[in-house]
């Protein structure tokens, strides 16, 4: 019972929810606003300098070989992902409003998460190292991809969306993002092993680098009106059609992944490389591609679709788990281990 519980209130989604409180109740507005803004900036960098240092070399070359794999996932998370988003827009404009489903539309062309994909994969005994190097190129690929994808299928519905040109967007994008991603990669063999060792402080910096950036993205949100927009009643209607979201990509997904003659441990790394949508990426992207009215609206599908998704992923993991093959010597491998927050 108690294991249960702490799937669905685990100590980051309670952070998260203080945290949209607290900008909620105290946004930052003026000086504090800027002080914040400027170090939200620094976070990101850090953010995804840790995430290019945690990527090992070796597991890129080990999962990169499994390009049928890599396309399935790929075509998951950035063609069938975002066109289930757009095939569902007659119901979740009327039923949501513009503006929701703009956030909706953002979430189902984000990449997909990498920590969690991986700790789940290695749970129900999948591919790892195929979900490393899948869940790594998802990240990074997203930065170009994800704001194409927006600005395709919403096609003139783009008002969300800031003033300055897609070309400039990438490239700041690619500023905050890709650029310490890469120099943290390359700076791997020199913090690697230190951070492999100091692995609860480096996921103490990755949450609250994400924490620090809800924050500052929902101070001017309040400010701009955002609980003006969405009603008790929308948000209730919104976590209704994340859950819907995510059981037909799950359904379809293990369906397809099956079809296609997968074996049972690249399911595993298919069915949660696949299915997961990153707030790391999408938090700090948001920041770039939308105006500062429209990004509370924008995350919160998100934030929602991220707690449901560890929540129904954590229970699937544990499924597979109990039904995998027996491992010589691993027996109670997994058991004991700790799932992602």
């Amino acid at each position: 019972m108690i294991s249960k519980l702490r799937l669905l209130l685990d100590r980051f989604t309670l952070i998260l929810v203080a945290v949209v409180a607290a900008a909620t109740l105290l946004p930052a507005h003026g000086v504090g606003a800027v002080f914040f803004k400027n170090l939200t900036t620094a976070a990101i960098a850090l953010l995804f300098f840790l995430h290019g240092a945690k990527l090992s070399r070796e597991a890129i070359i080990a999962g990169a070989t499994h390009w049928r794999l890599h396309g399935v996932i790929f075509i998951w998370t950035f063609v069938i992902f975002p066109l289930i988003g757009w095939a569902l827009r007659p119901v979740l404009v009327p039923l949501l409003g513009e503006h929701l489903y703009v956030g909706v539309m953002y979430l189902c062309v984000l990449p997909g998460t990498v920590q969690s994909a991986i700790a789940f994969t290695s749970i129900g005994r999948g591919n790892v190292p195929a979900a490393v190097c899948a869940a790594s190129a998802s990240s990074i690929i997203g930065i170009v991809v994800t704001p194409l994808l927006l600005q395709l299928l919403l096609e003139t519905d783009t008002s969300a969306l800031d003033s300055s040109s897609l070309l400039q967007s990438i490239v700041h994008i690619g500023e905050q993002i890709f650029l310490p991603f890469v120099a943290g990669h390359l700076m791997r063999p020199l913090v690697g092993r230190w951070m492999d060792g100091h692995r609860t402080l480096v996921r103490a910096v990755d949450q609250s680098s994400i924490l620090l950036v809800v924050y500052t993205a929902f101070s001017e949100s309040v400010i701009a009106g955002l609980w003006n927009q969405v009603d008790p009643l929308s948000l209730g209607l919104l976590v209704v059609t994340c859950c819907v979201l995510l059981a037909i990509v799950l359904v379809l997904n293990t369906w397809s992944t099956r079809k296609l003659g997968f074996s049972r441990a690249d399911e595993v790394t298919i069915v949660f490389c696949g299915s997961k949508k990153s707030m790391a990426t999408g938090v700090p992207m948001a920041g770039v591609l939308f105006s500062a009215g429209a990004i509370g609206p924008v995350l919160l599908p998100l934030m929602i679709f991220h707690q449901i998704q560890l929540m129904v992923c954590a229970v699937l993991a544990q499924n597979y788990q109990r039904h995998a093959p027996p491992e010589p010597g691993h027996r109670h491998a997994h058991e004991k281990g700790r799932l992602p927050a």
